[in-house]
């Protein structure tokens, strides 16, 4: 038995198939791919493979059914349903699979645990088939279970059980998507996670910014201050539910630690002339950040433990937005040392440090996917904004969107999905947050309740 956050969950110890489900593209640059074991007692590993084309050319997403899922009495289907919706959601928003319209469905699914008719699901063309159940359990808490099967081997490729309070069914949901998004692309999900934001509100000249929090779809939005000072670019730590965040409260930026869970808040500094703020290192034992100083800005490291500073740049050129390669080795930023604003690299202790963008054009706020193989920026060139991709060497870019004024780019903590916000035009405009995937096909609008900027995505919630 395994603890995921305040969600205990038990594994069925199932057959796992050895028949690969495989979506294949011409021009292929980026796989979907890995083999390994996903129920810790599998007779064989298993190769599910999604491939996928990024290169603009045709995109097929994998056909899924997505039955109802079952209870037993009204309102246990009434909250099977919504679970399901959930996971159906889900994987539709990540471009890889397609669910099937549930008025297609043939066979009615009556139980769990009776093997389904695959001819039924083959007539409609689906490649996977997951079905589950909410049942309610004393004390107000509920049990969900799935199973995963593959429509064309008629094998079972996974199945688990949840048991939790009913108020988490949201984290049901998105529990049991990430395992299906593993299993079928043999790579970690990104749907049990959170984005935390700068909600807007009033009018634009006296627009009110205050720290909230949200599952990664838009849903269960709460602020988490109180908009009395003004709140600016919140940072996640990738090992904890933990943000960092700069506060003018007393006219003056701030830094502060917040841990999401505990609502605990910590003063890390005074940071006078700083405009971003800080991003943890891989570890979460560090913060980086840039300070400014007259007219050139430069960067610096801070130990959490100890609160010792170490400077990493000395230039008269300003040096703002570094982040961590995932390994720590080293660091990616903007910098204007050349005339204009453009990416550098160099080695987390300052050495080496390099140009990498070399397309024309300004270029902002990079940030290193989790995966290490791309970094994320914004580029400004003939009056677009556009939000692109990089390989670490400067190679391979690529722009997945433009928009008026597109901004801060975040990552899943798969690196296969960006979150940034955008401006909207005309006198009662504002930013709003929107997702696209590595493939640039899906660009979606992320519900908020109001106005919303400076997204940061955190790691998976345990």
């Amino acid at each position: 038995m395994r603890t995921v956050g305040f969600i205990r969950y038990m594994p069925h110890m199932y057959k796992v198939a050895s028949r690969a489900l495989r979506q294949c593209r011409e021009c292929l640059l980026f796989r979907l791919a890995a083999p390994g074991l996903f129920l810790l007692l599998a007779i064989l590993p298993a190769r599910a493979v999604v491939e996928i084309d990024i290169t603009r050319g045709t995109l097929r997403a994998m056909p899924i059914a997505i039955p109802q899922f079952l209870g037993a009495g009204p309102e246990e289907r009434a909250l099977a349903l919504k679970i399901s919706n959930i996971v159906s959601n889900d994987l539709a928003r990540s471009g890889l699979f397609r669910p099937i319209d549930r008025a297609a469905h043939i066979e009615k699914i009556a139980s769990i645990n009776t093997v389904p008719r695959f001819s039924d699901w083959r007539l409609i063309k689906a490649e996977a088939l997951a079905i589950g159940n909410i049942t309610r359990l004393r004390g107000g808490r509920i049990r969900a279970e799935f199973r995963l099967w593959d429509v064309f081997s008629g094998r079972q490729l996974a199945g688990e059980q949840f048991t939790t309070v009913e108020r988490n069914q949201r984290r049901i949901g998105h529990i049991i998507a990430d395992a299906i998004y593993k299993r079928l692309t043999g790579e970690s999900g990104y749907f049990d996670t959170r984005i935390v934001f700068i909600d807007e509100t009033g009018p634009k000249s006296r627009r009110i910014k205050r720290l909230a929090l949200m599952d990664q779809d838009g849903y269960n939005v709460r602020t988490l201050s109180s908009g009395r000072a003004l709140v600016l670019t919140p940072r996640f730590s990738p090992t904890r539910q933990e943000i960092t965040y700069m506060s003018y409260a007393g006219g003056r930026p701030r830094v502060y630690l917040l841990n999401i869970d505990t609502g605990q808040k910590e003063l890390v500094g005074d940071f006078p002339g700083m405009t971003f703020a800080p991003r943890f290192s891989p570890d979460g034992n560090r913060i980086i950040l840039s300070q400014q100083d007259g007219d050139s800005a430069n960067i610096f490291v801070m130990d959490l433990r100890s609160r010792a500073i170490r400077r990493l740049t000395n230039t008269k050129s300003i040096d703002t937005s570094p982040c961590y390669s995932p390994d720590g080795r080293q660091i990616v930023f903007e910098s204007d040392r050349s005339g204009s604003q453009q990416i550098y690299v160099m080695n987390a202790d300052g050495s080496r440090p390099h140009r990498i963008s070399r397309q024309g054009g300004l270029y902002s706020t990079p940030v290193w996917s989790p995966r290490g193989d791309l970094i994320a920026f914004t580029k400004q060139t003939g009056g677009r904004f556009l939000i692109g991709v990089m390989r670490p060497d400067g190679s391979g870019e690529r722009i997945l969107t433009e928009g008026f004024h597109n901004e801060g780019p975040t990552w899943s903590p798969n690196g296969r999905v960006l979150m940034f916000f955008r401006e909207s035009r005309g006198k009662n405009g504002g930013p709003k947050l929107f997702s696209v995937d590595l493939t640039g096909y899906h660009e979606q609008l992320v519900p908020t309740p109001s106005f919303a900027s400076d997204p940061a995505w955190s790691p998976l919630i345990r």
